[in-house]
């Protein structure tokens, strides 16, 4: 199968994870990891997702300083040129747009799709299809949003409030993102059949993009239009050195898509292709295949001289095991709990809780434990 002629495809590859801490850390975050019982990581198998739609030479992973090595040591096909680093986070609309404006002045026509590098899709010929279907309606001058039909009332994630078809396709507008719903709030949701999972993946003409960018984030737009023309020539790390620090901080879903979304330019194809966004360690007990009878799952590679797992359990169920450090882990009588062990630091917490871990890390940063995040 050929690739989409002029997509390029975007990787956001930033964050730490912290709902995954503490096998997820600042310098070492989960899209470096394999987590899915596959050799490659959650970043690698995003690039091979993306393989029959578009090629290396036009796939770009924008990272963070501390993770350009890593990155590159890992993606060893991409273009060393297509690894675009940013010097701090300034959330993903400054992320995006950079990978938009450094794209338009390679091809002013291109089609771009942003895929989070942390993503996992199950069903690839779906993904395929339905990436090709919001490629066609990025022609139509559309910014594109890839929306999760929900096979359940998530509070974890936000919402697309869908409209009217475009057209005779699985095409509809957006009229609106809605903010992650309250349990009751999601039950109507789902129950009304209008709304999708926001799954952060967009498509769109670079040029529409980035003059919605202009209309309403005109500073961040100059910022960026400033830094693209001087990247790749002798002045880029000056230039970015001095401009990027100026950028608003913001999300490209408030700085673009719901503005957008309200002069009717958004629309969204409904995907139905096994997504997950592993954001936490009870979701990752979704995605992988229980070790024994009893549920308990053990994540990673780490094996005894035996070729076992370094975990021992009896009469323990549902567990999620993730033995990093390789020592031992002994479970009895206990049901329902996360327990994560690395080099520094041990994580146990009950499963229905694994979203509150990110509140261990801002106490850790509270308390200037930083070595620890």
């Amino acid at each position: 199968m050929s690739v989409t002629p002029l997509l390029y495809a975007v990787i956001p590859a930033g964050g730490s994870g912290t709902r995954l801490w503490p096998l997820s850390r600042a310098g070492n975050p989960k899209f470096l990891h394999a987590l899915t019982g596959e050799p490659a990581t959650l970043l690698q198998a995003t690039v091979h997702r993306l393989d029959r739609l578009t090629a290396p030479e036009q796939t770009l992973v924008v990272t963070g300083v501390a993770h350009a090595t890593a990155v590159g040591r890992q993606l060893p096909d991409l273009p060393e040129a297509n690894v675009l680093v940013e010097p701090s986070p300034r959330d993903s609309c400054a992320a995006i747009g950079l990978a938009a404006a450094v794209i338009s002045r390679r091809e002013p026509d291109a089609i771009m799709g942003s895929f989070a590098a942390d993503h996992l899709v199950r069903d690839r010929e779906t993904f395929e299809r339905t990436i090709r279907e919001a490629v066609d309606g990025a022609r139509e001058g559309y910014l594109m949003t890839i929306g999760i039909t929900p096979n359940k009332p998530e509070t974890g994630y936000g919402y697309l409030r869908c409209g009217d078809e475009v057209g005779p396709g699985p095409v509809r507008m957006v009229e609106e993102f809605a903010e992650k719903p309250s349990h009751d709030v999601a039950l109507e949701y789902v129950a009304s059949g209008r709304y999708l999972w926001n799954a952060g993946m967009f498509v769109w003409r670079v040029d529409v993009f980035l003059a919605e960018l202009r209309r309403q984030q005109p500073a961040l737009f100059d910022g960026l239009t400033e830094i693209a023309a001087a990247w790749g020539g002798p002045h880029q790390d000056a230039v970015l050195g001095e401009v990027w620090p100026q950028l608003t901080r913001i999300s490209v879903d408030y700085a673009v898509m719901e503005g957008a979304a309200a002069a009717g330019l958004v629309a969204t194809v409904p995907g139905t292709f096994g997504w997950n966004d592993v954001g936490d360690f009870d979701t990752l007990g979704e995605v992988l295949d229980p070790t024994d009878e009893a549920g308990n799952i053990v994540v990673g590679s780490a094996k005894t001289e035996s070729g076992e797992p370094p975990v021992l359990f009896h009469d323990a169920g549902g567990l999620i095991v993730v033995p990093e450090s390789g020592r031992l882990i002994a479970a009895l009588g206990v049901e329902n709990l996360i327990i994560v062990d690395t080099e520094d630091a041990v994580l146990v917490c009950h499963r229905d809780r694994a979203q509150d871990v990110k509140h261990l890390v801002d106490k850790l940063k509270e308390q200037g434990e930083h070595q620890y995040v």
